[in-house]
C-alpha cells in the first residue's frame, strides 16, 4: 500500500457480485494499468476468489472476524480471505460496525497472515487511538455524508485536517478520506489537505461510466501529490 491510495468499495449493490461484478472490475483494472496506480477494491465475500483469479486489482473482504477456526457458525476467518485470495479487509466499516476488541483482535490475526487492514472510523478524535493497533491505515468517513454526494473534503475540511494531525503521532499508519467524494476535485482536495488516498463507493458503483470515474479519481490524486512533493 503507498499513495495515492484509491479504495472502491463495492457493498452490496446490484453490480457488486456476479458477471456485473467481473465487468465492473475489469474497466477499473484497465484504468488502474493505464496508469500505473494500483486500485483496491473491497468486495463481497463470494467475489473474493473470482476477482483476485480474474483481475490483478489488490482485492479486499469488506469484513473479517479475528477469531481461530473452531465452532464459529457464519464467521469470516482471516484464514478464509487468504486463502480465496485477498490481500486485506475493511474493518469496522459505519455499516457493520464491531468492538474494539474485535477491532484488534481482527488486525493482529491479520498482521500475522501478511494481510493489509484498513480501520474506519466516523471522527477524527479516534484516529490515534486506532491507530495505534498499527493498521496499514485509517479510513476516516462521516457517516452523516456517506452515499450522500457532499464531499468531506468540501463539507466538512476539518474533519480530515484533524485526523492528519491525529495520524501524524502513529507515523507508518496512512490516512484515507472517505465520504461523498464524487469528483476529481474532491480527491485533489483531500489529499490536498494531507489525506493519503480516497475510499469511495456509490461514485463508482452507481455510475454510467464507472471507468471514467475512476479515471478523474487518479488523475486528481496523482496531480495532487504532485503538487505536494
Amino acid at each position: 500500500m503507498k499513495p495515492p491510495i484509491i479504495l472502491i468499495n463495492y457493498k452490496a449493490y446490484e453490480n457488486s457480485y456476479g458477471q456485473k461484478g467481473i465487468e465492473i472490475s475489469k474497466k477499473i483494472e484497465k484504468v488502474s494499468k493505464d496508469y500505473n496506480v494500483p486500485v483496491i477494491i473491497s468486495v463481497p465475500a463470494t467475489m473474493i476468489y473470482r476477482l483476485s483469479q480474474e483481475t490483478d486489482l489488490i482485492v479486499y473482504a469488506q469484513h473479517v472476524d479475528g477469531l481461530e477456526h473452531g465452532a464459529k457458525t457464519g464467521a469470516i476467518l482471516p484464514e478464509m480471505i487468504k486463502d480465496a485470495g485477498a490481500k486485506g479487509s475493511l474493518l469496522n466499516h459505519s455499516e457493520r460496525r464491531i468492538r474494539l476488541d474485535e477491532i484488534h483482535d481482527a488486525v493482529m490475526r491479520m498482521k500475522k497472515l501478511g494481510l493489509e487492514s484498513v480501520v474506519c472510523v466516523d471522527r477524527y478524535e479516534l484516529v490515534h487511538s486506532m491507530a495505534v493497533l498499527n493498521p496499514n491505515a485509517i479510513l476516516i468517513e462521516p457517516p452523516e455524508l456517506i452515499g450522500s454526494g457532499k464531499a468531506v473534503s468540501k463539507e466538512r475540511p476539518e474533519v480530515i485536517t484533524r485526523a492528519v494531525d491525529e495520524i501524524k503521532k502513529t507515523p507508518g499508519v496512512y490516512l484515507i478520506a472517505g465520504a461523498g467524494i464524487t469528483s476529481g476535485e474532491d480527491v485533489y482536495r483531500a489529499i490536498e489537505l494531507g489525506a493519503d488516498g480516497i475510499g469511495v463507493a456509490s461514485a463508482v458503483m452507481k455510475a454510467k461510466e464507472p471507468e471514467k470515474v475512476v479515471e478523474s479519481f487518479i488523475q486528481n490524486a496523482l496531480k495532487a501529490l504532485e503538487k505536494k512533493s
